[in-house]
């Protein structure tokens, strides 16, 4: 697609680590898009050899596969985030179903020239009515309270778009080597010192449970959100690094 004069153009990345069934309902989704991206690039993050079966799927669905062998979504989301050509980078994860005015709705919001980020929650299609809503609930109010503790939204990679610019100038100071960074919040961190990140209550994204079907899994998740905030604060004062959580 050929970009015209002044249009912004959406580069979406999708960090993948063997999970080409679930990519599948990703791409169809992004196919299905009011506002087609301009591109689509699959970061395979297969430690060894490469996922074929998911590379054989992205290039049949017109995407662009990147390879980054070192383990961890915060190294796969940042390789995606370097190649990107367009002038927005989009974020979603494989078991992401966005609504079809996904990245139009983006744009709409990065039209503010004093938004340079925007993110939203998402519904669990695998947990039907009430037990679903809350459940999305349970896990959105804490990450937005992490956000008021960083004093700015943070952003959700299942369900996110920046600038390029603005992930240009925190590219150098991400933590993207370490597996026990929520790369997310990270990332958020680093915007928000100098950008202004935009939530957006209404969006309508759709995310599998599966990540969080376990109290431990969860408890995980909780933990290293935990450590990169308070890290990313204790580098700010100057202080050491892994702050230690109880």
């Amino acid at each position: 697609m050929t970009p015209g004069p002044g249009r912004p153009t959406v580069s979406v990345v999708i960090p993948v680590l063997d999970d080409a069934p679930a990519l599948e309902g990703c791409l169809a989704a992004l196919a299905a898009q009011t506002r087609a991206p301009d591109e689509v690039i699959v970061v395979d993050n297969s430690p060894g050899a490469a996922d074929e079966a998911t590379a054989a799927l992205a290039r049949g669905a017109g995407a662009r596969v990147v390879r980054e062998t070192r383990r961890g979504v915060g190294a796969a989301s940042a390789a995606g985030y370097d190649e990107a050509r367009g002038t927005v980078i989009a974020r979603l994860d494989a078991d992401s179903r966005p609504a079809p005015d996904w990245v139009e709705t983006a744009l709409r919001e990065l039209a503010d020239p004093r938004v340079h980020a925007v993110t939203g929650p998402g519904t669990f299609y695998d947990i039907p009515g009430l037990r679903g809503l809350l459940a999305a609930l349970a896990y959105h109010l804490p990450l937005r309270a992490v956000g008021w503790s960083m004093g700015h939204p943070p952003l959700w990679g299942s369900n996110m778009a920046i600038r390029t610019c603005a992930w240009r100038a925190a590219s150098e100071v991400v933590r993207r080597d370490d597996p026990l960074v929520h790369d997310d919040l990270d990332l958020a961190f680093h915007v928000g010192e100098r950008h202004h990140i935009r939530w957006l209550l209404h969006t309508d994204m759709g995310i599998s449970m599966r990540p969080f079907g376990s109290g431990r899994s969860f408890a995980r998740r909780a933990w290293i959100g935990a450590r990169t905030v308070l890290d990313d604060l204790a580098a700010e004062r100057g202080e050491p690094l892994d702050a230690e959580i109880i």
